[in-house]
């Protein structure tokens, strides 16, 4: 539960929305927009693919969250979650006004600057999680992660679409430039909303990974982490091949990945805000999960027989893998604030984003596994099974605690 809650949290609500649609901008430029550009400039796929490289720091950010906390939050004193965004956010522009003078090519100079970036946003990203815990109550966190979700999906649209067009109309360095100028609109009513004051810090121990692995709920917010993206992203990865194997072409599945899902994903987003609100966590992410084995099922059915319409598959698809996948993880994510200790809830929200990265890693690799070895069929009712396992799982991982 959060610490000092905010006179206005649609305030805080819209302040951090701008923030998470900010650093998508930068996600959806850095790993869908750049590679089409590379691609084009004639580079080869063997150095697209090291953009790869960029995403350590978001899996990484956990093993300097405890410094950043420590910076954040000076005891008895007011905590300096703006001096971190403004700081870090004038890295990533700076790094971002790099790129686009230096690039796209050469690549190493390219993804030096934007390694800056990375490391810069994911930074902010632990100031800004851990104000949101301070600053919304239970009641609200389901709204303030309906800005996280949903921001996340529309910057991302931004970055990787309309990045694209202006790179098109206006060339690289521009192209980067207008990026740069709308991460800096975007950061400025949570930098003029902190300027105004922040809550005092809590007094308590320094924030660290000792702590946070020590209290119970983060140990179970990990294994929810677990429990849920088995449920949820299992099969994402391999929605696109399937349909090129369906024989659509990549403008057709790249137009199912793009303005379809992203829009059902914003959608999603505000739709698991609201339901959060009236029923609850538990019965949004059991809800999600029931909802996605049945989705799966239906197009292992498909797979197997080709029975479904082709606008049923595509209704399908972008249900399961966008609209109930956003719905989702708005409750995962209030379910993670909740259970983020305000003293140090960088660290501990820090912690539950890197079990949520690592297991959506490892289940990817798993699934073209199984998808190769068995058959599209086999592998979305082996998905499907999952998510109806996770049922009982979800179940027992938000149980209430005795006494």
């Amino acid at each position: 539960m959060g610490g000092s809650v905010s006179a206005s949290p649609w305030g805080v609500t819209l302040a951090i929305g701008g923030l998470y649609v900010g650093q998508s901008v930068i996600g959806g430029l850095t790993w869908s927009g750049l590679p089409a550009v590379l691609r084009a400039e004639g580079l080869p796929l063997e150095h697209v693919g090291l953009l790869s490289l960029l995403a350590a720091p978001w899996a990484l950010k956990f093993l300097w969250s405890p410094a950043v906390e420590r910076f954040r939050l000076p005891p008895g004193r007011p905590a300096r979650s703006g001096a971190v965004v403004l700081i870090g956010g004038a890295a990533a522009v700076a790094g971002l006004a790099a790129a686009g003078l230096v690039g796209p090519a050469p690549l190493a100079a390219t993804l030096a600057c934007l390694m800056l970036v990375a490391i810069a946003t994911s930074t902010v990203d632990i100031a800004v999680d851990g104000y949101a815990v301070q600053n919304l109550s239970d009641r609200q966190l389901g709204w303030g992660n309906a800005a996280q979700v949903g921001g996340s999906y529309l910057g991302h649209a931004i970055g990787a679409g309309a990045f694209l067009v202006a790179v098109g109309w206006v060339g690289w360095g521009p192209a980067v430039g207008l990026a740069a100028g709308a991460v800096t609109l975007l950061a400025l009513p949570f930098l003029a909303r902190t300027r105004r004051g922040e809550p005092i810090s809590l007094p308590g121990p320094r924030p660290s990974l000792r702590a946070a692995l020590a209290r119970r709920p983060v140990r179970r917010g990990l294994a929810l982490a677990a429990i849920h993206v088995t449920a949820q992203k299992t099969s994402i990865g391999l929605l696109g091949p399937f349909f090129v194997d369906q024989g659509w072409s990549l403008a057709q599945v790249g137009l199912l990945n793009g303005a379809g899902a992203i829009g059902l994903g914003v959608v999603g987003a505000a739709l698991g805000g609201g339901l959060v609100r009236r029923f609850g966590i538990r019965a949004v992410l059991v809800g999600a999960a029931v909802v996605q084995a049945g989705v799966l099922t239906l197009i292992g059915l498909h797979a197997a027989t080709g029975a479904l319409p082709g606008a049923a598959l595509v209704g399908l698809a972008l249900t399961g893998g966008s609209l109930v996948m956003a719905t989702g993880f708005v409750a995962l994510y209030a379910q993670f604030m909740r259970w983020s200790d305000p003293r140090q809830a960088g660290v501990d929200f820090t912690l539950f984003q890197s079990a949520d990265a690592a297991v959506s890693m490892a289940t990817g690799l798993a699934a073209g596994v199984l998808a190769g070895a068995l058959g599209y069929a086999a592998f979305f009712w082996i998905a499907a099974g999952l998510a109806l396992l996770a049922v009982p799982a979800l179940f027992w991982a938000t149980r209430a605690e005795p006494g």
